[in-house]
């Protein structure tokens, strides 16, 4: 039964993750409430074993058909994996403790400037020359990428948020473009935690099978609704975000 309880919940990450980001805040909670005497550690870990077969699907499944600018976007995937491994070695030597507290007040800020510009994102209007955005998308990857091994909650929102405001995309080519980096920042993260032993592998493919499902079906609607439908998935996923944040970091 818990494995079909944390089945079923890495299925819906998936599905959520797969438009905007934000699995997290289902698997997550799934396995620590299923596996409460288990090390955190671990279940990150189990997390991230499902999580980066998810972004991987979802990324091929974009690139079927949304237009990628693969050779900035892979640089950057590197980049991104640098940055996530630095921020899984420097969570060993400094405690997140500040940064637990600040995170939805930065997430709040995100969610007002998108409600408040109501055309941002809906069209597709790169502003940036292949090699500007190149080094635009690699110095993101290095500071998103840096956080999300370091602390993570939100991370796949603020690549999205990063291609829509700053380069210009719209939020269905965001989360494509979102997708890749999120695996390459999953992909160091799920290096450093089974590297020290902390995934359960038994787990690791009936959690990736679900996920890998639920973004199929996640990416199917993103493509078929368009870039209004990612957008509001997009505002109500930083706002859940924000709640779970915000318990997380005040009331627990």
């Amino acid at each position: 039964m818990d494995v079909l309880i944390v089945t079923l919940a890495s299925a819906l990450a998936g599905f959520v993750d797969s438009i905007v980001g934000g699995g997290g805040l289902i698997l997550v909670p799934a396995l620590f409430a299923t596996f409460p005497n288990a090390p955190p550690a671990t279940m990150l870990g189990t997390n991230k074993s499902a999580s980066v077969w998810g972004a991987a699907f979802s990324t091929w499944r974009y690139s079927r058909h949304v237009d990628m600018a693969w050779r900035t976007l892979l640089v950057a995937a590197v980049v991104t994996f640098i940055g996530a491994c630095l921020g899984a070695w420097t969570v060993t030597q400094v405690s997140p403790a500040l940064l637990r507290r600040a995170l939805p007040f930065v997430l709040l800020v995100l969610l007002v400037y998108t409600l408040a510009r109501k055309d941002m994102g809906r069209e597709h209007a790169p502003r940036w020359h292949a090699r500007q955005e190149g080094w635009l998308l690699c110095g993101m990857g290095l500071v998103v990428g840096f956080y999300d091994g370091f602390f993570g909650p939100g991370a796949g929102s603020f690549f999205v948020f990063f291609l829509v405001r700053v380069l210009g995309y719209d939020f269905l080519h965001a989360s494509a473009g979102a997708k890749l980096l999120n695996t390459a920042s999953n992909s160091a993260a799920l290096l450093a935690l089974s590297w020290t032993g902390h995934v359960w592998w038994h787990l690791a493919l009936p959690l990736a099978a679900a996920n890998i499902l639920g973004s199929w079906l996640g990416t199917r609607l993103a493509l078929k609704r368009g870039a209004g439908f990612v957008r509001n998935v997009f505002l109500g996923v930083v706002g859940a975000l924000i709640l779970k944040t915000g318990y997380d970091a005040f009331l627990r």
